[in-house]
């Protein structure tokens, strides 16, 4: 039986439900469908006082330092992290802080065959050293700003093109994305493209009215889902809302622009039709996209746009900014439509086209079921079964 070893800070844990749930996914996924076992190494940053008191690290203080879900093992250890300061010093830290757990892990009997290891930096960088140390192939699998952006600064760059020397297999989780790492000069037949794919049981049609019932909305209904960050562009779907009347947006996440978010709502008379809604549990995430008429990703920067996906899934087409893996997911009418611009007019003009004139919402289900995630489970088991037991040391 082919034993993995899944190394990612971005995983979910008892504090962060959601927090790197597509890794989890494709993990869950990919056991289905090859019945191979595995143990999830998903370290956090150190803090030394617990409690939301504190803020997010003192709230990532209470994750436990081990958990079971859907019945994987999952183990946090915590690592030295310095915010702002010790970007450089990153890999190392989580390195050292999970090497005894390897080595704990592998004295218990679980001889894991390779180590699968998400994000490149910091943690493609600490596994291809962890690699290194204790004889174990290490893939690495990019997700977005691991090579959207991080790659801008001098050593992780220097690193991650390390790291990327020494694993026995990379993979991206878009085409965007490969051609990232082509650009840091790594060979375009190491990388594979297996991208994320969606829980057609989970992200499925809901009752429409009912829904809306039960969230007091009527109307056009329109949705923008994502951390409460610029980047995400949430400003610019309210500032866009302004030119289509009686519509509603709702606004999923949470994070440190809600502030800002609520001010402008506020100065643009808007208030009574922008609900931030704050953070929603990922499986009650459905009704809400099920709820609205369009779903709006407004992004300046993504890897794969998970909630394009869920969100066409539960019959509701997107319209997206033309960046990352989006022109990958909305390759058809039924899906919904690119935006060439990212500015309030573009996002306005979209959502108007979609509000007039929107697709079948059974045909736009029925686009998403292509995107389930059995094809990139049977990929991932070939490219594992291919590294076990070698070696790529460069």
């Amino acid at each position: 039986m082919l034993k993995i070893l899944t190394l990612s800070s971005l995983y979910p844990n008892p504090v962060q439900e959601v927090h790197g749930v597509f890794v989890e996914n494709r993990l869950r996924n990919f056991l289905r469908v090859s019945g191979a076992a595995a143990r999830v190494v998903a370290p956090v940053p150190w803090f030394p006082l617990s409690g939301r008191r504190f803020g997010h690290y003192g709230a990532l203080a209470e994750v436990p330092r081990f958990d079971e879900r859907h019945g994987i093992p999952v183990y946090h250890p915590r690592y030295l992290m310095i915010p702002k300061l010790g970007m450089n010093l990153q890999p190392f830290t989580m390195a050292l802080a999970v090497q005894p757990v390897l080595r704990a892990i592998l004295n218990e009997g679980y001889e894991f065959d390779v180590i699968d290891s998400h994000y490149f930096y910091p943690d493609g960088v600490a596994a291809a050293l962890l690699g290194r140390r204790l004889g174990k192939p290490v893939t690495i699998t990019a997700r977005g700003t691991d090579l959207n952006l991080i790659p801008r600064y001098a050593v992780p760059r220097r690193l991650i093109r390390w790291a990327a020397e020494q694993a026995a297999a990379l993979i991206t989780v878009s085409q965007g994305l490969k051609d990232r790492l082509v650009d840091l000069g790594v060979a375009p037949d190491r990388v594979t493209v297996l991208r994320n794919g969606v829980d057609l049981a989970t992200f499925r049609p809901a009752d429409r009215a009912a829904v809306r019932t039960r969230l007091g909305v009527e109307g056009p209904v329109v949705l923008s889902v994502g951390n409460l960050l610029p980047l995400k562009g949430h400003h610019l779907v309210i500032e866009a809302l302004a030119g289509i009347p009686a519509a509603t947006l709702l606004v999923v996440g949470e994070g440190p622009e809600r502030g800002a978010l609520e001010a402008l709502a506020r100065d643009r008379g808007l208030a009574d039709r922008v609900r931030l809604l704050g953070r929603v549990p990922h499986d009650q995430l459905a009704e809400i996209y099920s709820a609205a008429d369009v779903l709006v990703l407004a992004s300046s920067r993504e890897g794969w746009p998970n909630v394009l996906l869920e969100s066409m899934a539960c019959g509701t087409p997107v319209a997206a900014c033309r960046v990352g893996g989006a022109p990958e997911v909305v390759t058809a009418p039924e899906a919904g439509i690119l935006l060439d611009e990212r500015a309030v007019d573009a996002v306005g003009a979209g959502i108007r086209r979609l509000l007039e004139a929107p697709p079948d919402r059974a045909a736009t289900r029925a686009y998403a079921e292509g995107f389930d995630w059995d094809e990139t489970a049977r990929g991932l088991n070939v490219l594992f079964q291919d590294v076990v037991g070698t070696t790529y040391w460069g």
